[in-house]
């Protein structure tokens, strides 16, 4: 398993992650400053990821306009620190530049080389991801993207070839494909 956009990987039972970039630190300690003078609504709430900084605005009265207050705010602070500010499902994300989904992805598809590739996201963050997987499909590998369907990031089903009904409908789509592909052969010993 790979997570935080390439950061950390999970093989043989353990967790594995480079230290977070400077900038990441740099972005932690300038973040309260940013936020008390931008004013943020209540309901808002910072998310540390050790690489990357997120800021929450689901739980405001007005998500919308709490993105709208904080995105330039944020996108200084993070120009400051030489991170990339992404856009995300109710979420301002502060992360190292050049890190992202995609990146992530091409990068295992390279070492695993597999037959096929299945991405399935429900964010914007995963749009790399799903052009990762378009490039695969140009280089004659087996590939399709999946949207996760929510209410609140519905961009993603004009980019994805497939759409199911949330987190409940990607299981279920894996669950026909285990079926189909049935048990892994035993492992010689």
């Amino acid at each position: 398993m790979i997570g935080q956009h390439g950061f950390e990987r999970w093989e043989a039972g353990r967790v594995t992650s480079p230290p977070p970039p400077p900038g990441v630190s740099q972005a932690r300690d300038g973040l309260p400053q940013v936020l008390a003078k931008a004013g943020p609504p209540d309901g808002i709430r910072v998310e540390d990821k050790g690489h990357a900084l997120v800021v929450h605005t689901r739980r405001a009265a007005d998500p919308q306009a709490a993105l709208a207050l904080l995105a330039g705010p944020l996108a200084g602070l993070a120009a400051e620190a030489g991170l990339d500010c992404k856009p995300g499902r109710m979420v301002i994300e502060l992360r190292p530049a050049g890190v992202d989904k995609g990146a992530a992805l091409t990068a295992l598809i390279a070492e695993r080389d597999p037959a096929a590739v299945l991405f399935a996201g429900d964010d914007l963050g995963d749009l790399p991801a799903f052009e990762a997987v378009r490039a695969a499909r140009a280089a004659g590998r087996d590939g399709v993207t999946v949207y996760s369907a929510s209410d609140e990031v519905t961009e993603l089903a004009a980019h994805a070839d497939l759409v199911v009904d949330g987190p409940a409908g990607v299981g279920a789509l894996l669950a026909v494909l285990a079926d189909a592909i049935g048990p892994p052969p035993p492992q010689a010993r």
